[in-house]
């Protein structure tokens, strides 16, 4: 209390010498000169530079991808002008499996089992929630845009990157055996993957018929499998904590490790302009001929970033401001970097890095939330990828003069927002799960090079809108965190209260009430206790 006083008696001696020292006003008018306004401009640009440069290298890019572009350039050159981005995405991608791993033991170790439970529950059913909400507003999209209503004409040489056939019950099945890695080991560069072979077996009818069965069998494709390095992560940090004193070495030693970590996310950041300028540059330069492009495949591509606009622009921020009642826009623009290096880079595993120093550093999400709940929703929320899948499966339907009555609507849906949750986070990763879609209502496959032809575009806005749904996430989570922590202290503090008092029935002859004293606070603090509690 005495410090208190003092403070407010220091604030009202402060306010006298402003009212009555002639020295206190020519500060405070100097405050308000031009000269203050070119610092504070300098002052807000050292704090954004990076953002700032960011955006400049996007626009650059684009500018040198257009004019290189004129320049009849050989295929070696142009993988030439685009070494500085792969660069930038090697180097995030070289810290992607030690920050993953060391960040989710680390976090699920820090937490309470039964906290991390609740967090882990409220994450899942955000990302489901919105990632069906995503999935819907493809569909209507599609519906309305109705992009395969005009003849479109099939690029040639991109018929060998279509995924091979796979039924669905195996597609899924391969989600479940990568979340249990056989070799932790491989499980950072292969993951699993169903192929089929063909064998011959004679009849049983005494005629001997010879039938051929397609039976699966199980390879090992390229590609990290970090959906099972996550669980395995996970599951290791609850072990840990579970130790007690024997686990604490180790949980040092993976905290020390993401900390040192975070620290060369942070100098890979300040490379992070250059990259993007190249990468942007570059794939603008690859492009062979844009109008034809877009003259054929304008309307689907214009359905995809339409609705991805609509999914990041207004529902995702509309629901942050629902539950937390702060301007969504205001976080967003923490996180511009990341969502610049997302459209980049193409890769929601690769902006992890950028995404965990963003939220941490411009939008106060604690340590404990983003390092535990982003390599989870890099993994499991694609909201991009949902949304852009289910427009591409109608628009291939109606390439087909197919059309699709309400139980095949709801397919998509359902199998969008499932099949997404195994989408890798890499690029190009949803264009291998819309073949689980199109199997699902009987479409055919062949159709999806012509969503690889689009594809750079597109995944760039998917990429975007996946990484923006898991920021949210965090900062939603961290919400909750905060008001469920000021519903313990109070509800700790009524229990001091009442342990402190000699009759429970009458709260307000309790001594440490009777201490602080006051008509008033003993009339409020029962109040207070009976809404706490």
């Amino acid at each position: 209390m005495a410090e208190k006083i003092d403070m407010e008696g220091g604030k009202a001696s402060n306010g006298e010498a402003h009212l009555d020292e002639p020295l206190a006003n020519g500060l405070n008018s100097h405050k308000s000169s031009p000269e203050p306004l070119s610092q504070r401009v300098l002052r807000l640009v050292r704090a954004n530079l990076l953002v700032i440069l960011t955006v400049a290298g996007v626009i650059v890019g684009v500018f040198i991808g257009l004019g290189v572009r004129n320049a009849t350039l050989t295929r070696t050159q142009i993988i030439y002008i685009g070494f500085p981005g792969e660069l930038l995405i090697r180097l995030l991608k070289m810290i992607i499996i030690p920050l993953v791993v060391c960040s989710l033991v680390s976090g699920a170790a820090s937490i309470d089992p039964k906290a991390l439970g609740k967090l882990g529950g409220w994450a899942m059913l955000f990302f489901l929630v919105t990632t069906l909400i995503a999935s819907s507003i493809g569909v209507v999209m599609a519906f309305i845009v109705t992009p395969g209503a005009v003849a479109v004409t099939k690029p040639a040489g991109l018929d060998e990157e279509v995924p091979a056939h796979k039924e669905v019950i195996d597609s899924f099945l391969d989600l479940i055996r990568n979340i249990f890695p056989s070799n932790l080991v491989s499980a950072a560069f292969q993951s699993y993957a169903t192929s089929y072979k063909l064998v011959k077996k004679n009849g049983t009818d005494g005629n001997f018929n010879l039938t051929v069965e397609k039976v699966p069998f199980g390879t090992d494709q390229d590609g990290m499998n970090i959906l099972g390095l996550v669980v395995f992560a996970i599951v290791f940090g609850v072990a840990l904590r579970k130790l007690g004193e024997e686990g604490e070495i180790l949980i040092k030693f993976f905290n020390s490790f993401n900390e040192a970590t975070m620290v060369l996310v942070s100098w890979i950041m300040w490379y992070a302009p250059l990259g993007i300028m190249f990468l942007v540059a570059g794939k603008i330069v690859e492009m062979d001929d844009v109008g034809k492009l877009f003259a054929s495949l304008g309307k689907y591509i214009a359905c995809c970033i339409i609705g991805h606009a609509i999914h990041g622009a207004l529902v995702l921020p509309g629901i942050y401001f629902i539950f937390t009642r702060k301007n969504p826009y205001t976080f967003l623009w923490g996180i511009f970097t990341a969502l610049a290096t997302a459209f980049g880079t193409s890769s929601s595993s690769a902006t992890l890095p950028l995404m965990m120093k963003c939220v941490e550093e411009n939008n106060g999400v604690s340590k404990h939330i983003s390092r535990f709940i982003l390599p989870i929703g890099a993994t499991v929320n694609m909201d991009g990828a949902a949304l852009f899948q289910c427009v591409a499966a109608v628009f291939i339907a109606q390439l087909n003069n197919t059309p699709l009555n309400f139980i095949q609507v709801i397919t998509i849906l359902v199998t969008a927002t499932a099949s997404s949750v195994g989408a890798a986070g890499i690029p190009a990763g949803g264009v291998l799960t819309i073949a689980i879609i199109l199997e699902a209502i009987g479409l055919p496959t062949s159709d999806i090079s012509l969503i690889l032809a689009v594809d750079w575009l597109v995944d760039r806005t998917c990429t975007v809108l996946n990484v923006e749904g898991d920021a949210f996430g965090a900062g939603l989570l961290q919400h909750y965190v905060d008001r469920t922590s000021k519903q313990v202290d109070g509800n700790e503090l009524s229990e001091v209260r009442l342990s402190n008092d000699p009759s429970a029935a009458a709260p307000e002859h309790s001594p440490l009430i009777d201490k602080h004293g006051g008509r008033d606070g003993t009339k409020a603090a029962p109040s207070s206790e009976e809404s706490i509690m």
